[in-house]
């Protein structure tokens, strides 16, 4: 990270879009550029690498996720933190950024505060020793690749991926207080299950903000999953104030649940981002 204010690169095309982003940061106490092409982009942050790239993935000239290929491609821009903003909600755009190495992707229309928060998160994580999620506390970023790093090196291994779904309309009613008493709620009650039943190099972290990750064995997989399926399942109607609980309540796109086991039988994975890929895909869908 640079010296001084943070700097961003907002990459948009649409000129409203841009010019608002870019006033809003700077405002924020940011030090932003702007382009509205994805060459532009390139050349920007090899002539000043920004701390954070805010991407469209539609472009007039070559897409986001090119961009995304090339800085990661390059060795001086490989760990700029990117955060897709995009139309885009399709399970395989999602699936492409992952495998790119993005650190967040979001919607539009966006919440501006929304993409603050996610911009401060990422700067966070790509700050110099921090490696822990700053809602839950929980291990992110490279503290998750070492381990499955370890997991591609070993057979003795099982992965239980856990995704809260529709977790932007829960946001976007009640709120970022709520939604983050959820995610630290979530976060705590997967740590009491595992505890007590799990053994002792079992690890819990994130791979977003919404989605989570138990490092087992195979052996406690089946019996860890069960537990941790159990208390989340009868806990997440509890989540909601009274007056939108129980089946008559009139609440769209209620949160949901979904779990995914991975193990080196439904390998072989060749590197990381091939087996993160395949723990998001079925909850993807």
């Amino acid at each position: 990270m640079t010296e001084g204010n943070p700097s961003l690169l907002v990459v948009e095309d649409d000129v409203d879009i841009a010019e608002m982003l870019t006033a809003y940061f700077r405002v924020q106490g940011y030090a932003v550029q702007a382009a509205n092409a994805g060459e532009d982009a390139v050349n920007l942050c090899r002539s000043s690498r920004p701390d954070l790239v805010i991407l469209d993935i539609r472009l007039p000239d070559i897409d986001g996720f090119e961009v995304a290929r090339r800085l990661r491609s390059s060795r001086r821009m490989e760990d700029i933190p990117i955060i897709f903003l995009t139309e885009k909600r399709e399970r395989a755009d999602r699936l492409q950024g992952l495998e790119l190495g993005a650190d967040d992707y979001i919607t539009k229309p966006f919440d501006i505060q929304e993409l603050r928060l996610r911009v401060r998160n990422a700067l966070r994580r790509a700050g110099p020793g921090s490696l822990t999620n700053p809602v839950t506390g929980l291990a992110e970023g490279a503290l998750v690749d070492e381990r499955l790093q370890e997991c591609l090196q070993g057979n003795d291994w099982g992965l239980l991926f856990i995704a809260l779904l529709n977790f932007d309309h829960f946001r976007e009613a009640y709120g970022f207080v709520a939604s983050d008493d959820v995610q630290r709620a979530v976060s705590l009650m997967i740590h009491n299950a595992v505890r007590g039943v799990g053994g002792p190099n079992d690890f819990l972290g994130q791979l977003s903000s919404t989605e989570f990750l138990l490092v087992t064995t195979p052996a406690n997989l089946p019996v860890l999953e069960e537990r941790i399926r159990s208390r989340l399942e009868q806990a997440i109607e509890y989540f909601y104030p009274l007056k939108d609980r129980g089946p008559e309540a009139n609440v769209a796109n209620r949160l949901k649940l979904c779990f995914h086991r991975l193990s080196p039988g439904d390998g072989p994975f060749t590197d990381i981002q091939s087996m993160k890929a395949a723990l998001v895909r079925p909850c993807s869908k």
